[in-house]
């Protein structure tokens, strides 16, 4: 039996939009058996297609096919808590998922990097696959088909609430409702917030989280989908966010804050999602960071 857990992921970080994601603390995890045809399960009563269609199952024979090798048969038993459709890197843990396990059937014939780039160009974008498989806060460049990636340890100081809501936000959508061009100034804007994305997140750096998480090239446009998402921005900002952005595509909006005040912090943002009407549709979960990445046995 092989077991594969892998982190929920937090894409863009506000301001490094395409480039960056995080590792949090919620886990989707598949365990594959041999078999002699192919089985697909659900453990925690999610929803999964049981068939070739299944993206762990699609994934696993993707690195099959490329290392020329023949599928085995295989039983996977997966759970997912991880919520779907939702900004949390749910696609990107079954990606991760699959390759990681039929790399490990294989012999692990590939490194990370060799992974990584494979994940990438399965998924379309490193912000969610990279931290998935490094953990941590990671900064990605697609360059000559490799991916090219930077991880560090996120401050374990800091706290995170996702607030997650009862309705999805497909990354196609999301991605459409975008500009097609941006300015010089919204371009400059961006670069340099990204550049305190590490010292905010990773060195200790909490007066600089508000700034580095500042957008001005996608958040807008996906909270304009989001019914009560700008109200959730700024429910927790009067919570003591240190800061706020839209995780991922969306719909989660994640909310960060620093461990010393973790308590008082998510109790008054639970009181805040009772007693706004705004908010009903949201859900709190209590999230640290996840420094360790994908993990396979």
């Amino acid at each position: 039996m092989i077991r594969v857990s892998v982190p929920a992921t937090s894409a863009n970080v506000g301001s490094g939009f395409d480039a960056v994601g995080l590792a949090v603390s919620l886990y989707n995890t598949a365990e594959f058996y041999e078999a002699d045809g192919l089985e697909i399960s659900s453990s925690d009563g999610t929803v999964v297609p049981p068939g070739v269609g299944n993206q762990i199952y699609r994934t696993a024979r993707r690195l099959f096919d490329e290392v020329g090798r023949p599928v085995p048969g295989m039983r996977i038993v997966q759970a997912n808590p991880i919520p779907m459709a939702r900004g949390l890197g749910s696609s990107s843990a079954c990606i991760v998922a699959g390759l990681l396990a039929a790399n490990r059937m294989l012999g692990d014939p590939l490194d990370k990097q060799q992974l990584l780039t494979l994940a990438t160009a399965i998924e379309g974008h490193p912000d969610n696959v990279a931290p998935a498989l490094y953990g941590g806060l990671t900064s990605c460049v697609f360059e000559g088909g490799t991916v090219y990636s930077v991880k560090k340890d996120v401050d374990p100081s800091l706290v995170f609430a996702a607030l997650v809501p009862d309705y999805t936000l497909l990354t196609s959508a999301a991605r459409a409702a975008l500009p097609k061009t941006v300015t010089h100034k919204q371009a400059v804007y961006n670069l340099s917030r990204a550049a305190f994305l590490v010292p905010a997140f990773c060195d200790g750096r909490h007066d600089l989280l508000d700034v580095a998480t500042q957008d001005a090239l996608h958040q807008s446009y996906r909270l304009a989908l989001m019914p009560g998402g700008e109200e959730m921005f700024a429910a927790a900002r009067r919570c003591g966010a240190r800061a706020v952005y839209v995780s991922g595509a969306g719909s989660t909006v994640m909310a960060v804050a620093e461990q010393k005040t973790a308590a008082h912090f998510y109790a008054e943002l639970q009181h805040e999602l009772d007693a706004n009407e705004a908010l009903r549709a949201f859900t709190l979960l209590r999230l640290t960071a996840d420094n360790t990445g994908a993990t396979v046995e």
